[in-house]
C-alpha cells in the first residue's frame, strides 16, 4: 500500500489537526476534491436552469427570459426551490415514521422503555391517560404515525397540540396549517411539476407548509419519541474528536439519523458472549464510533450507553478521516450524511459495509434490512460479519491514529429538558440574564457542515466566535456541532473566548459559552426552548432575541429545516444563497416580504465578522423593542 501524501491540496478546515491530517493521507477524500468541483454552473447557482421536460433543459438569460413553455425565472426558481424543499421533509418524515415505528412495537412486545418521564409529558401533550407504560408508549407512537399518514385535505391533529398557540394562530391566518406529512410530500412534489403551478408566491408559502410538518413531526417528535425509547440526555463531560478511536477493540462506525435501529444490536455488542468471541478473535470487545447525527444522537445519551460507546469522532466530513485511522472494521449505515466517498477507502482498507436501511444503501455495501421482527438473529448475523472483517484485516492494514485530537472534557447531553433542570426547573433564571444584558441574547447555529464558505466548517466556527466574544450565547444541533466541539469550543475553559459578561456567567455556572443540543433533529428541541422562553416572558416566538444560522447548510433537508424556522418567525443567517437568486420574487419574498407574513427573514453572509455584526443587531432591535 502506497504511503506517500495524495496531495496536500486540500480544502481549509477549522479543525487545523484535522487539516494536517487529511493533507498527509495517501488517499482521496472530499477536502482533496474541492478544487476539481470549483468551477460552478452559473444557471444551476441562480436556479433559473429547467430540466423538467423534454423540450429543455431550459436556462433563463436576458435574452431568453421564458423557457420554451412560457415559465420565467420567478417560476423555474420556487418549483426548483419547492421541490427541494419536499426531498427535504421527505427524509425527515421518513425518520420520524421508522422512530414511531419502532417505539410501537417495541411496545407490543413489552420491551425496554428507557424514558418514562419523557413518556408522561409527550401524553400530556397528546392527551393520552391511563393504561400501563407500554399501552401509553403504543398510543403515544400510533398517534403520531396516524397523523403523518392522514390524506392532505385532513389537518394534523397534533399539529395544534405540539405548537405554541399565538404561532398556531399565525400559522391558520395564513393558511399554511399542514394536512398529513407524507401527503404533503407528495403534493409539494405534483406542484412544481411540468405546466402545473405558475405563481411563485404560492409555491414559497407551500415551502413554510412544508416547514411546519417537518419540524414538528420530523425533528420535534422524533427527539421526543427517542426520548421514550432511548432514554432522556443528561448533561455531562465526553471525549470528542479521533482520540476516541481505541484500536484495542472491534470498532464499528455508525452513520445516519435512526438512532432506533441501532438498539437490539448496542444491547447484543455488551452481552457475554459476543465479548467473549471478540476476546477469541484478539479484541477486548465491541466499541460504537460515532459519526454523523447518529452519533451525536448516541453522545446525547451517551450516559445510558457507556459500555459500548466511546465517542463521537466528527461530522459527515470528518468520516473519511476516521475511516482513514485504520482503526475502523465496519460501517453501518441507515441514513444520510453517508458519504459516497467513503467506498473506495473502505475498499482499500478492508472495512466491511453493512446498510440497515436501503435509503443509504452504498454501491459496495451488504444490505441486511432492518426488520424488527427479527432483529435479534440480524443483529448476530452483522456482528458475525463485523468479526470477520476484523479478523481479516487487522494487521494487513496500516494505522494512522490520532490520539491527541479532539477534547476530553467536552459538555454534552444538553436538551430542553436536561438544561431547564440545571437552571433549577425553571427558565426564570436564563431570562433574567438576558433582561440584565449577561447574555444579549441567543443564537441557535444549526445544520449541516460544508466544504464551501471557506472549507469546512471554516464560517461557522468563526461566527461561533465572533458571536460569543460579543456575549450571545450559542445553541447548536447538527453537523456543526461536532465542527464546533473538536475544535474545542464546548469545553468549560472556552469561556475565556467569550465576551466578559457571558465569560462571567459560563465560569459562575462552569460551562461553556457554547451547548450542545446534539444532532441536527435537535433543532426541534431548540424550538422547544424557543417556545417555553417566549411562554414564560408572554411575547411570541419572532419577539425573542433570538437569531438562527444555517452557516454551512448542505442539503435539501436544510432546507426543510430552514422553512421551520422562518415559519416559526425566526431571522435565519445562510452562508450562501440556496439556489433562488435569479428569481427577484423569491429573493424578496424570502428575505423581505417574510417579516410582515411570518415574521421571518433570510440573512445572506458568507463573512463571519460580517454575518455577526447583522445577527447582533437583529437581537439588539429586539432587545430594543422589549425595552431591556
Amino acid at each position: 500500500m502506497n504511503d506517500a501524501c495524495y496531495g496536500c491540496s486540500t480544502c481549509a478546515d477549522a479543525d487545523k489537526p484535522l487539516e494536517s491530517f487529511i493533507a498527509s493521507l495517501p488517499m482521496e477524500t472530499s477536502h482533496h476534491r474541492v478544487e476539481s468541483q470549483e468551477t460552478h454552473c452559473g444557471f444551476g447557482l441562480q436556479g433559473v436552469c429547467c430540466r423538467l421536460c423534454a423540450n429543455g433543459p431550459c436556462r433563463i438569460t436576458p435574452e431568453a427570459p421564458r423557457g420554451i413553455c412560457g415559465a420565467t425565472a420567478d417560476v423555474m426558481v420556487a418549483r426548483n426551490f419547492l421541490r427541494a424543499v419536499a426531498a427535504g421533509s421527505g427524509c425527515y418524515i421518513h425518520v420520524v415514521e421508522n422512530t414511531a415505528l419502532n417505539l410501537k412495537n417495541t411496545a407490543l412486545q413489552k420491551g425496554t422503555i428507557k424514558g418514562e418521564g419523557a413518556l408522561d409529558r409527550l401524553c400530556k401533550i397528546f392527551g393520552i391517560s391511563g393504561g400501563s407504560v407500554h399501552d401509553r408508549a403504543f398510543k403515544a407512537a400510533d398517534a403520531v404515525l396516524k397523523d403523518i399518514y392522514r390524506p392532505v385535505y385532513e389537518k394534523m391533529e397534533l399539529v395544534e397540540k405540539m405548537a405554541y398557540p399565538p404561532r398556531f394562530k399565525k400559522w391558520a391566518e395564513l393558511g399554511i396549517l399542514p394536512g398529513g406529512a407524507v401527503a404533503e410530500v407528495c403534493k409539494g412534489v405534483v406542484k412544481c411539476s411540468t405546466n402545473l403551478n405558475s405563481d411563485p408566491v404560492d409555491m414559497l408559502l407551500n415551502c413554510l407548509r412544508l416547514g411546519i410538518s417537518t419540524g414538528i413531526y420530523g425533528l420535534t417528535l422524533t427527539n421526543l419519541l427517542n426520548d421514550v425509547l432511548l432514554g432522556e440526555p443528561e448533561i455531562r463531560p465526553a471525549t470528542v474528536g479521533l482520540r476516541v478511536i481505541d484500536p484495542d477493540y472491534i470498532n464499528i462506525m455508525i452513520t445516519g439519523h435512526q438512532h432506533t435501529m441501532f438498539v437490539r444490536l448496542q444491547e447484543r455488542l455488551t452481552e457475554a458472549g459476543a465479548v467473549a468471541r471478540a476476546n477469541a478473535a484478539g479484541a477486548k470487545g465491541f466499541k460504537l464510533v460515532g459519526c454523523t447525527c447518529v452519533g451525536q444522537d448516541l453522545q446525547l445519551r451517551g450516559v445510558h450507553y457507556t459500555g459500548i460507546f466511546d465517542g463521537h469522532a466528527g461530522n459527515n466530513y470528518t468520516s473519511e478521516a476516521i475511516l482513514a485511522t485504520g482503526a475502523i472494521d465496519a460501517v453501518i449505515s441507515e441514513f444520510n450524511c453517508t458519504l459516497p466517498g467513503i467506498e473506495p477507502i473502505c475498499d482499500e482498507l478492508l472495512i466491511k459495509q453493512i446498510c440497515i436501511d436501503d435509503v443509504a444503501k452504498k454501491a459496495n455495501a451488504e444490505y441486511i434490512p432492518f426488520d424488527f421482527a427479527k432483529r435479534d438473529g440480524h443483529s448476530d448475523l452483522i456482528i458475525d460479519k463485523i468479526i470477520a472483517s476484523y479478523k481479516e484485516r487487522r494487521g494487513k492494514v496500516p494505522m494512522r491514529l490520532q490520539p491527541d485530537h479532539g477534547y476530553e472534557n467536552t459538555l454534552t447531553g444538553v436538551s430542553e429538558v436536561s438544561l431547564k433542570k440545571f437552571l433549577g426547573g425553571s427558565w426564570k433564571p436564563l431570562v433574567d440574564l438576558i433582561v440584565s444584558g449577561d447574555i444579549k441574547g441567543v443564537a441557535g447555529v444549526v445544520g449541516c457542515s460544508s466544504l464551501v464558505s471557506g472549507g469546512h466548517d471554516v464560517l461557522t466556527v468563526g461566527l461561533v466566535r465572533e458571536l460569543i466574544a460579543r456575549d450571545i450565547i450559542i445553541l447548536t444541533a447538527g453537523c456543526s456541532s461536532g465542527g464546533i466541539e473538536n475544535v474545542g469550543l464546548m469545553v468549560p475553559e472556552a469561556a475565556d473566548l467569550a465576551g466578559l459578561r457571558l465569560k462571567a456567567v459560563c465560569k459562575k455556572l462552569g460551562i461553556p459559552p457554547v451547548l450542545n443540543f446534539g444532532p441536527c433533529l435537535a433543532i426541534g428541541r431548540l424550538e422547544i426552548v424557543a417556545t417555553e422562553l417566549a411562554e414564560t416572558i408572554g411575547i411570541d416566538i419572532p419577539q425573542l432575541p433570538l437569531v438562527l444560522s444555517a452557516a454551512q447548510w448542505l442539503e435539501e433537508q436544510a432546507l426543510a429545516d430552514g422553512c421551520f424556522g422562518l415559519a416559526l418567525g425566526l431571522p435565519l443567517h445562510l452562508g450562501l444563497p440556496p439556489y433562488v437568486t435569479g428569481s427577484p420574487t423569491a429573493v424578496k419574498v424570502l428575505t423581505e416580504d417574510l417579516k410582515s407574513l411570518s415574521g421571518g427573514q433570510v440573512v445572506i453572509n458568507a463573512d463571519a465578522r460580517a454575518s455577526a455584526d447583522i445577527l447582533e443587531k437583529i437581537i439588539l432591535e429586539k432587545r430594543a423593542a422589549l425595552k431591556i
